[in-house]
């Protein structure tokens, strides 16, 4: 994140540079600590699984219903409307043209695998969207989805999802999408070539993202305005940024907390960021390997984290990140961090001049593993003296170190199916779909509600239509995806839903 660049000449005025270089010579005499709490995390209260019901799925359908085979040549679609509830869609290998749309519950779309060889659903560089579920308890898995403008897999407001062993290779905006969904897996896929995020988790709950692979994106796995979210066990190299942890201002859920991010590789995030300019993404630095903004009760934990040439870990706020539209609703400090047992090194070799700026605030000199600009509340470290640091020096010492107690946030019950009614078609339409890339205030992906709603105030049709239909307006904005998968009365009640909106 570029943090605001402060001219040194009011950063550190002589005065206060004395005064910190006599506290820190003094701390430099003392001898590092090393910690022997040996005490585990007790969570945040969240109704999680424990250790003795961890779960491999969220799902208690046994799939005893018809199984639709879809050969090379047919259309996923054309088994998708014949399916009914607790129905298997066995895809076999071959090339499909399609967006698969799924608004039932209980479907498990299943590629097979033979011989190597995977399903693949190709865009061709035209089509927007590969995968999209708006239905509960669904299964995707083993395809190899590649060429579409917009997502690979996007959940629209289902619970009870399983996305798992799916290879995604430049899909546009976002490889895994799930959005505004409850209990959910993202496991053993590989995402690349993403130019948001590979995996985005958005304004969830009790997620699970583990042994995934994720590279050459702007950002590895996000986890934005969610709740009770494990990311652990991936391997996420050469993106911009690796794992990220937002609260994004100006969307209808207004935070993020209780995230831990342990185990995890995260190596080499170099790469040039290629997001859409403006975007909130687009102000990563390349070279961060985990960036915490504005989010709650994040542990940081066992992680290997090396040759982020910026910096292993960032924690900033609203007001120094850029791109960014503060929200009166969203409190906009990272509070309560809690950084434990950490493997990094090489990290902060080519660190950006605010950070140089940081750090001369402490007359700190090297590569900066840890980096923290703006406020942070209780929030706390574990044996510090191993990392070179700047921002984090009056942070307690963690009372403990390590999360064994908490093995999944899944839910050991099923979360309920999400039920629309007809009078809420444009609510949940709005939540599930539109608030992915629209937020009422400020940047995401494409322009605030609020410039929307100047547009069309008096013409909820001309939305509607532009929704189906819609024609790039703004060279400094990505093109709208179609939505035309959405039936009439649909488009025309998100529509009405998005100009009624006054914040």
């Amino acid at each position: 994140m570029k943090l605001k660049t402060i001219a040194l000449v009011t950063m550190i005025p002589a005065a206060f540079f004395a005064g910190q270089y006599l506290s820190k010579l003094s701390a430099a005499k003392a001898p590092p600590t090393t910690s022997q709490v040996t005490a585990s995390y007790g969570g945040s209260g969240s109704q999680g699984a424990t250790a003795a019901s961890a779960k491999k799925s969220v799902i208690t359908a046994k799939w005893e219903g018809k199984v639709h085979k879809v050969e090379a040549g047919q259309t996923i679609m054309d088994a998708v409307k014949a399916a009914n509830p607790g129905d298997t869609i066995q895809v076999m290998p071959g090339e499909y043209h399609e967006t698969v749309y799924i608004d039932k519950n209980n479907i498990r779309l299943q590629g097979v695998i033979i011989e190597g060889k995977r399903p693949t659903l190709h865009g061709d560089g035209r089509l927007n969207d590969a995968i999209l579920y708006s239905g509960n308890n669904i299964v995707v898995e083993n395809f190899l989805i590649t060429k579409f403008k917009g997502n690979g897999i996007m959940g629209q407001a289902g619970n009870n999802f399983e996305i798992r062993n799916n290879i995604i290779v430049d899909t546009g905006v976002y490889g895994i999408f799930p959005q505004l969904g409850d209990n959910g897996i993202i496991e053993h896929n590989i995402v690349s070539g993403i130019e948001d995020a590979a995996i985005y988790v958005g304004m969830s709950d009790h997620i699970h993202v583990a042994n995934n692979e994720v590279f050459d994106s702007v950002a590895g796995i996000e986890i934005e305005n969610s709740r009770h979210a494990i990311v652990e066990n991936n391997f996420v190299h050469n993106n911009t940024g690796g794992i990220l942890t937002f609260v994004t201002p100006g969307l209808p859920i207004k935070d993020t907390y209780d995230v831990i991010i342990r185990n995890n590789w995260l190596a080499n995030n170099n790469t040039k960021n290629f997001g859409a300019p403006g975007s909130m993404v687009s102000g990563i630095p390349a070279g961060t390997g985990i960036l915490i903004m504005a989010a709650d009760e994040v542990i940081v934990e066992d992680n290997l984290i090396v040759g982020n040439k910026t910096a292993g870990i960032i924690i900033t706020d609203h007001q120094n990140a850029p791109n960014t539209t503060l929200d009166p609703e969203s409190d906009p400090f990272p509070d309560k961090v809690m950084l434990l047992n950490n493997l990094m090194y090489n990290n902060g070799y080519e660190t950006i001049d605010e950070a140089k700026v940081l750090m001369a605030t402490e007359l700190k000199q090297g590569s900066p593993d840890i980096v923290r600009v703006g406020t942070s509340n209780d929030s706390c470290i574990l044996n510090r003296h191993q990392y070179v640091t700047v921002g984090v020096s009056d942070w307690a010492e963690c009372s403990f170190s390590n999360t064994d107690n908490i093995v999944s946030y899944l839910l050991d019950t099923p979360a309920e199916p999400r039920v629309v009614n007809v009078k809420d078609k444009g609510k949940a339409a709005y939540l599930g779909i539109c608030t992915g890339c629209h937020a009422y205030t400020g940047r995401l992906i494409g322009p605030p509600v609020q410039i929307i709603q100047t547009l069309y105030i008096d013409n909820p049709q001309g939305l509607a239509d532009f929704i189906a239909a819609p024609v790039k307006k703004r060279e400094d904005f990505p093109a709208m995806p179609k939505q035309d998968y959405l039936d009439a009365e649909t488009r025309l009640a998100v529509a009405e839903y998005m100009l009624s909106l006054t914040k």
